[in-house]
Protein backbone atom coordinates (compact mmCIF):
# COMPACT_ATOMS: atom_id res chain seq x y z
CA UNK A 1 0.00 0.00 0.00
CA UNK A 2 1.14 3.54 -0.69
CA UNK A 3 2.76 5.38 2.21
CA UNK A 4 1.43 8.79 3.23
CA UNK A 5 4.33 11.24 3.46
CA UNK A 6 5.04 14.95 3.46
CA UNK A 7 6.18 16.38 0.15
CA UNK A 8 9.63 17.05 1.56
CA UNK A 9 10.04 13.48 2.79
CA UNK A 10 8.70 11.88 -0.39
CA UNK A 11 11.13 13.81 -2.59
CA UNK A 12 14.04 13.26 -0.20
CA UNK A 13 13.41 9.51 -0.13
CA UNK A 14 12.67 8.71 -3.75
CA UNK A 15 14.33 11.39 -5.93
CA UNK A 16 18.07 10.86 -5.83
CA UNK A 17 20.73 12.85 -7.64
CA UNK A 18 21.19 11.35 -11.09
CA UNK A 19 17.72 9.77 -11.15
CA UNK A 20 15.50 9.47 -14.20
CA UNK A 21 12.25 11.26 -13.33
CA UNK A 22 9.00 11.39 -15.32
CA UNK A 23 6.57 14.15 -14.31
CA UNK A 24 3.37 13.83 -16.30
CA UNK A 25 -0.04 15.46 -16.59
CA UNK A 26 -1.48 16.71 -19.85
CA UNK A 27 -2.61 20.36 -19.73
CA UNK A 28 -4.04 19.86 -16.25
CA UNK A 29 -2.80 18.12 -13.10
CA UNK A 30 0.79 19.12 -13.84
CA UNK A 31 2.78 18.43 -10.63
CA UNK A 32 4.17 21.91 -9.99
CA UNK A 33 4.38 21.57 -6.19
CA UNK A 34 6.49 18.43 -6.47
CA UNK A 35 8.76 20.07 -9.04
CA UNK A 36 9.29 23.02 -6.74
CA UNK A 37 10.25 20.70 -3.89
CA UNK A 38 12.81 18.98 -6.13
CA UNK A 39 14.24 22.43 -6.88
CA UNK A 40 14.32 23.39 -3.18
CA UNK A 41 16.18 20.19 -2.33
CA UNK A 42 18.69 21.04 -5.07
CA UNK A 43 18.57 17.70 -6.80
CA UNK A 44 21.15 17.48 -9.57
CA UNK A 45 22.05 15.51 -12.71
CA UNK A 46 18.43 14.49 -13.32
CA UNK A 47 17.16 12.99 -16.55
CA UNK A 48 13.68 14.45 -16.96
CA UNK A 49 11.00 12.83 -19.11
CA UNK A 50 7.79 14.51 -20.16
CA UNK A 51 5.61 14.53 -23.26
CA UNK A 52 5.13 18.30 -23.12
CA UNK A 53 7.80 20.10 -21.09
CA UNK A 54 6.34 23.42 -20.03
CA UNK A 55 6.86 25.88 -17.20
CA UNK A 56 7.79 23.44 -14.44
CA UNK A 57 10.56 21.90 -16.52
CA UNK A 58 11.72 25.35 -17.60
CA UNK A 59 12.09 26.18 -13.91
CA UNK A 60 13.91 22.94 -13.06
CA UNK A 61 16.27 23.36 -16.01
CA UNK A 62 16.96 27.00 -15.14
CA UNK A 63 17.79 26.05 -11.56
CA UNK A 64 20.45 23.54 -12.67
CA UNK A 65 18.63 20.33 -11.75
CA UNK A 66 18.70 18.70 -15.19
CA UNK A 67 21.34 17.13 -17.41
CA UNK A 68 19.09 15.44 -19.99
CA UNK A 69 15.57 15.99 -21.31
CA UNK A 70 13.55 13.29 -23.11
CA UNK A 71 10.45 14.88 -24.59
CA UNK A 72 8.11 15.30 -27.53
CA UNK A 73 7.28 19.02 -27.48
CA UNK A 74 8.75 21.85 -25.45
CA UNK A 75 7.25 25.30 -25.11
CA UNK A 76 5.13 27.74 -23.14
CA UNK A 77 1.59 26.78 -24.30
CA UNK A 78 0.06 29.54 -26.41
CA UNK A 79 3.01 31.88 -25.80
CA UNK A 80 6.29 30.65 -27.29
CA UNK A 81 9.70 29.38 -26.25
CA UNK A 82 10.84 28.08 -22.91
CA UNK A 83 13.69 30.51 -22.40
CA UNK A 84 15.55 28.61 -19.67
CA UNK A 85 15.45 25.43 -21.76
CA UNK A 86 16.71 27.36 -24.78
CA UNK A 87 19.49 29.02 -22.77
CA UNK A 88 20.66 25.63 -21.49
CA UNK A 89 20.76 24.15 -25.00
CA UNK A 90 22.31 27.14 -26.77
CA UNK A 91 24.63 28.51 -24.08
CA UNK A 92 24.97 25.63 -21.57
CA UNK A 93 23.55 27.85 -18.82
CA UNK A 94 23.40 27.04 -15.95
CA UNK A 95 24.61 23.57 -17.04
CA UNK A 96 24.70 21.84 -20.44
CA UNK A 97 21.45 20.11 -21.42
CA UNK A 98 21.31 17.00 -23.59
CA UNK A 99 17.98 16.71 -25.43
CA UNK A 100 16.36 13.66 -27.01
CA UNK A 101 13.25 14.57 -28.95
CA UNK A 102 10.46 12.19 -29.94
CA UNK A 103 6.95 12.44 -31.33
CA UNK A 104 3.90 12.42 -29.04
CA UNK A 105 2.85 9.03 -30.42
CA UNK A 106 6.26 7.52 -29.78
CA UNK A 107 6.37 8.80 -26.20
CA UNK A 108 2.91 7.39 -25.48
CA UNK A 109 3.94 4.02 -26.93
CA UNK A 110 7.18 4.06 -24.91
CA UNK A 111 5.26 4.67 -21.68
CA UNK A 112 2.88 1.81 -22.50
CA UNK A 113 5.81 -0.49 -23.21
CA UNK A 114 7.45 0.48 -19.95
CA UNK A 115 4.24 -0.18 -18.03
CA UNK A 116 4.13 -3.64 -19.63
CA UNK A 117 7.73 -4.36 -18.66
CA UNK A 118 8.91 -4.44 -22.28
CA UNK A 119 12.35 -3.21 -23.40
CA UNK A 120 11.15 -1.27 -26.43
CA UNK A 121 8.17 0.25 -28.17
CA UNK A 122 7.36 -0.42 -31.83
CA UNK A 123 5.22 1.86 -33.95
CA UNK A 124 4.50 3.13 -37.42
CA UNK A 125 6.08 6.53 -37.17
CA UNK A 126 8.84 8.98 -38.08
CA UNK A 127 8.23 8.40 -41.80
CA UNK A 128 9.59 11.49 -43.56
CA UNK A 129 10.83 12.95 -40.26
CA UNK A 130 14.34 14.24 -39.57
CA UNK A 131 14.17 13.23 -35.90
CA UNK A 132 16.04 9.91 -36.47
CA UNK A 133 18.97 11.98 -37.77
CA UNK A 134 19.36 13.80 -34.44
CA UNK A 135 18.14 11.16 -31.99
CA UNK A 136 20.16 7.94 -31.96
CA UNK A 137 17.50 6.32 -29.78
CA UNK A 138 15.20 6.01 -32.80
CA UNK A 139 15.91 2.79 -34.70
CA UNK A 140 14.14 0.75 -37.35
CA UNK A 141 13.27 -2.94 -37.25
CA UNK A 142 11.64 -5.32 -39.68
CA UNK A 143 8.42 -7.03 -38.67
CA UNK A 144 9.05 -10.81 -38.70
CA UNK A 145 5.48 -11.44 -39.88
CA UNK A 146 4.87 -8.84 -42.59
CA UNK A 147 8.34 -7.62 -43.54
CA UNK A 148 7.22 -4.05 -42.82
CA UNK A 149 9.83 -1.59 -41.58
CA UNK A 150 8.79 -0.09 -38.25
CA UNK A 151 10.22 2.46 -35.84
CA UNK A 152 11.54 1.25 -32.48
CA UNK A 153 12.52 3.28 -29.43
CA UNK A 154 13.49 2.31 -25.86
CA UNK A 155 10.61 1.91 -23.45
CA UNK A 156 10.28 4.51 -20.71
CA UNK A 157 11.00 2.97 -17.32
CA UNK A 158 11.88 5.86 -14.98
CA UNK A 159 13.34 5.57 -11.52
CA UNK A 160 10.55 7.83 -10.26
CA UNK A 161 7.22 8.95 -11.70
CA UNK A 162 5.59 12.06 -10.23
CA UNK A 163 1.97 12.98 -10.93
CA UNK A 164 -0.82 15.05 -9.42
CA UNK A 165 -4.35 13.73 -8.88
CA UNK A 166 -7.57 15.04 -7.41
CA UNK A 167 -8.15 12.58 -4.59
CA UNK A 168 -6.75 9.64 -2.66
CA UNK A 169 -8.56 7.36 -0.26
CA UNK A 170 -7.08 6.13 3.00
CA UNK A 171 -5.80 2.97 1.31
CA UNK A 172 -3.64 5.01 -1.07
CA UNK A 173 -5.75 4.55 -4.19
CA UNK A 174 -5.89 7.75 -6.24
CA UNK A 175 -8.48 9.25 -8.58
CA UNK A 176 -7.84 11.23 -11.77
CA UNK A 177 -10.75 12.96 -13.52
CA UNK A 178 -10.86 15.16 -16.58
CA UNK A 179 -8.20 15.04 -19.29
CA UNK A 180 -6.23 11.84 -18.84
CA UNK A 181 -2.68 11.86 -20.13
CA UNK A 182 -0.12 9.12 -19.49
CA UNK A 183 -0.16 9.39 -15.70
CA UNK A 184 -1.27 5.79 -15.22
CA UNK A 185 1.35 4.43 -17.61
CA UNK A 186 4.09 6.55 -16.03
CA UNK A 187 3.31 5.22 -12.55
CA UNK A 188 3.12 1.60 -13.70
CA UNK A 189 6.38 1.93 -15.65
CA UNK A 190 8.36 3.47 -12.78
CA UNK A 191 10.35 1.82 -10.01
CA UNK A 192 8.89 4.32 -7.51
CA UNK A 193 6.11 6.88 -7.76
CA UNK A 194 4.97 9.98 -5.90
CA UNK A 195 1.38 11.15 -6.26
CA UNK A 196 0.38 14.55 -4.89
CA UNK A 197 -3.36 15.04 -4.34
CA UNK A 198 -5.77 17.81 -3.48
CA UNK A 199 -7.37 15.88 -0.63
CA UNK A 200 -7.80 12.58 1.19
CA UNK A 201 -11.35 11.21 1.19
CA UNK A 202 -13.11 8.24 2.76
CA UNK A 203 -14.41 7.02 -0.59
CA UNK A 204 -13.31 7.90 -4.12
CA UNK A 205 -16.94 7.78 -5.31
CA UNK A 206 -15.77 7.06 -8.81
CA UNK A 207 -17.54 6.87 -12.18
CA UNK A 208 -16.84 5.15 -15.55
CA UNK A 209 -14.89 8.08 -17.03
CA UNK A 210 -12.42 8.36 -14.15
CA UNK A 211 -9.00 6.73 -13.82
CA UNK A 212 -8.12 4.90 -10.60
CA UNK A 213 -4.49 4.09 -9.88
CA UNK A 214 -4.29 1.41 -7.17
CA UNK A 215 -2.30 2.02 -4.02
CA UNK A 216 -0.13 -1.05 -4.61
CA UNK A 217 1.42 0.73 -7.63
CA UNK A 218 2.23 3.93 -5.69
CA UNK A 219 5.18 4.54 -3.35
CA UNK A 220 4.02 7.76 -1.68
CA UNK A 221 0.83 9.81 -1.52
CA UNK A 222 1.23 13.47 -0.55
CA UNK A 223 -1.50 16.01 0.22
CA UNK A 224 -0.62 19.17 -1.73
CA UNK A 225 -3.55 21.55 -2.09
CA UNK A 226 -3.31 23.52 -5.33
CA UNK A 227 -0.38 21.27 -6.15
CA UNK A 228 -0.97 21.64 -9.90
CA UNK A 229 -1.29 25.44 -10.02
CA UNK A 230 -0.81 27.38 -12.33
CA UNK A 231 -2.12 24.48 -14.41
CA UNK A 232 -5.57 23.36 -13.36
CA UNK A 233 -7.22 20.55 -11.43
CA UNK A 234 -10.62 19.66 -12.85
CA UNK A 235 -13.28 20.30 -10.22
CA UNK A 236 -10.95 22.31 -7.97
CA UNK A 237 -9.48 25.39 -9.70
CA UNK A 238 -8.98 26.79 -13.22
CA UNK A 239 -5.82 27.25 -15.25
CA UNK A 240 -4.02 30.53 -14.59
CA UNK A 241 -3.59 31.62 -18.20
CA UNK A 242 -2.32 35.01 -17.09
CA UNK A 243 0.66 33.48 -15.36
CA UNK A 244 1.63 31.46 -18.43
CA UNK A 245 1.77 34.74 -20.36
CA UNK A 246 3.67 36.50 -17.57
CA UNK A 247 6.22 33.67 -17.41
CA UNK A 248 7.57 34.61 -20.85
CA UNK A 249 8.92 37.92 -19.56
CA UNK A 250 10.11 36.44 -16.25
CA UNK A 251 12.07 33.59 -17.84
CA UNK A 252 13.48 35.55 -20.79
CA UNK A 253 16.12 37.18 -18.58
CA UNK A 254 18.47 35.21 -16.31
CA UNK A 255 18.33 37.80 -13.53
CA UNK A 256 14.53 38.17 -13.46
CA UNK A 257 14.19 34.39 -13.52
CA UNK A 258 16.57 33.95 -10.59
CA UNK A 259 14.81 36.66 -8.59
CA UNK A 260 11.38 35.13 -9.17
CA UNK A 261 12.55 31.63 -8.24
CA UNK A 262 14.25 32.95 -5.11
CA UNK A 263 11.10 34.78 -3.97
CA UNK A 264 8.45 32.24 -4.95
CA UNK A 265 10.15 28.85 -4.66
CA UNK A 266 13.45 28.79 -2.78
CA UNK A 267 12.31 31.04 0.08
CA UNK A 268 8.66 29.95 0.09
CA UNK A 269 7.00 27.30 2.19
CA UNK A 270 5.80 24.39 0.03
CA UNK A 271 2.16 25.47 0.25
CA UNK A 272 3.12 28.99 -0.94
CA UNK A 273 5.26 28.02 -3.93
CA UNK A 274 2.52 27.40 -6.50
CA UNK A 275 0.98 30.31 -8.37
Amino acid sequence: MAEFLSLHDAVARFVENGATVAMEGFTHLIPFAAGHEIIRQQKRELTLIRMTPDLIYDQMIGMGCVKRLIFSWGGNPGVGSLHRLRDAVEHHHPVPLDIREHSHAAMACAYEAGAAGLPLAVLRGYVGSDLPKVNDQIKSITCPFTGEELAAIPSIRPDVAVIHAQKADRHGNVLIEGIIGVQKEAVLAATHSIVTVEEIVESLDTHPNACIIPGWAISAVVVAERGASPSYAHGYYPRDNGFYKTWDAIARNRESFAAWMNDHVMNARPEESTR
